[in-house]
């Protein structure tokens, strides 16, 4: 099953402005499980990588800010020379999970899934493997870049180590939408605001 979304975060604070394509990709690797009673109906379970990517303007989360408590937003770019002016070309925070999905699953005609309207309820519970920033080129007030570089910094320090998202997924044949909302929040206890990621898009999946 391969996902492609829009993400955004509920609960977020003012000093975070996201802006851009925020996007999810997901790969699973799922099976099925038709219960014997009704064939329509089925269990999916499995398991695969899920990446959120979150784009940020003029503000930029400090993860890897060990000094601090709570997850800060800087407001300039941070290195020697940088004025209040100055602000980074692209910069995204991107936090990477180990998922597994689990769904109960509805078929109309599940001896042709290839052309049957499907439904999915369920909950991806997810485990963070990585949370980082990546910026690109600082540029001036003007646009113009004042330097040509990538800076990435890596630390989970601020974030909770596994989510839990309730899931819908509607198909028609391999090719649909789906939804999810995180109902733990994002940010650990003490972090910052409590913050619950969502997301929806299209899904491709035989199931």
């Amino acid at each position: 099953m391969f996902e492609l979304g829009y993400d955004n975060w509920a609960g977020k604070p003012d000093s975070a402005n996201i802006k851009g394509f925020n996007h999810s990709l997901n790969f699973y690797f799922m099976m099925d499980f038709p219960f014997k009673t009704d064939p329509r109906l089925s269990m999916g379970v499995g398991i695969g990588l899920g990446s959120s990517q979150i784009y940020f303007d003029k503000t930029y989360p400090q993860v890897a800010a060990f000094n601090n408590t709570t997850l800060a937003f800087a407001t300039t770019v941070i290195g020697g020379g940088a004025t209040d002016a100055d602000h980074y070309k692209r910069f995204k925070l991107v936090t990477n999970y180990i998922d597994v999905p689990v769904e109960l699953r509805f078929a109309l005609d599940p001896a042709h899934m290839d052309k049957s309207w499907k439904f999915a309820v369920g909950t991806k519970i997810g485990f963070l493997i990585a949370a980082y920033t990546k910026a690109v080129d600082p540029e001036d007030v003007s646009g113009h870049t004042l330097a040509s570089v990538v800076e990435k910094e890596s630390s989970k320090q601020f974030f909770s180590s596994f989510k839990f998202a309730p899931t819908f997924r509607v198909s028609k044949g391999v090719i649909g939408i789906f939804g999810q909302f995180q109902v733990n929040s994002l940010l650990k206890s003490g972090a910052g605001n409590s913050v619950f990621p969502f997301a929806g898009g299209v899904v491709l999946s035989g199931l």
